[in-house]
């Protein structure tokens, strides 16, 4: 039954002190709620206004009303089924390819960036303590069923990156161009902030700079967007693997 005390923890899981508080985060969509089935994560129960697209998921299913979906959804226009999951922990794998996140604000980055992670076969995403939490429902929903698949990791860079085996490799705007440089098989892309860029501390770690040249004649366009600017980049790297 969906009790007003529960709507109520329900509608502060927007905020992370809360997630973390209870242990919780919304995933909305019967078409992103079928990706848990097969995943790490433990859902703990389904409200739902149609039940019947993910009855696999039996007595943890709760049927309700469109009004009730409204009252505990985060979207301006409620699909159907709002799931209710544990925070897993996580550790940082040893992965041949990590993307690293410098402060990355923006959830709709996060949640892109992730989702490209999973397209091109990247098992991790490792980012700053600074980087927008992972559980955040606007990172979920652009994620569209990656997270699940995706290991995202938050710790201290500095420590990470002078501790790793693979190369350092970060963007900057006098880097090599990326068509002229041959990634290594270990290493770690790392991604700076949508307006600072890579902070300087971290700039120390790198071993190369790379920059995506400009070819237009237009000086207009200051800098990509860093999810457009991880799309062009993974693209590359794997059309030269």
């Amino acid at each position: 039954m969906l009790t007003n005390h529960k709507i109520k923890i329900l509608q502060s899981l927007d905020k992370k002190k809360f997630r973390q508080k209870y242990n919780l985060f919304l995933v909305e969509g019967n078409k992103i709620i079928k990706e848990l089935k097969n995943s790490p994560f433990q859902v703990e129960e389904i409200y739902s206004t149609n039940p019947a697209e993910i009855d696999f998921f039996g007595d943890k299913i709760i049927p309700i009303s469109d009004s009730e979906l409204k009252k505990i959804s985060f979207l301006k226009t409620p699909k159907d089924s709002v799931a209710v999951c544990r925070l897993k922990s996580s550790s940082i794998l040893d992965a041949s390819i990590n993307i690293v996140l410098d402060g990355i604000q923006d959830p709709g980055n996060l949640g892109t960036i992730i989702r490209l992670a999973d397209w091109f076969g990247i098992e991790q995403v490792i980012c700053s303590k600074d980087t927008v939490d992972v559980y955040n429902p606007k990172v979920i929903q652009a994620t569209m069923g990656s997270f699940t698949r995706v290991n995202v990791s938050y710790t201290a860079l500095s420590d990470f990156l002078t501790g790793t085996e693979g190369v350092n490799i970060g963007t900057d705007m006098e880097g090599t161009s990326l068509f002229e440089f041959d990634f290594p098989k270990k290493f770690n892309l790392i991604l700076g902030n949508e307006g600072n860029g890579i902070k300087p501390e971290t700039l120390s770690s790198l071993s190369h700079k790379i920059t995506i040249p400009r070819f237009g004649k237009n000086q207009s366009a200051e800098s990509l967007n860093v999810s457009m600017a991880a799309a062009i980049i993974t693209a590359q790297i794997f059309a030269k693997h």
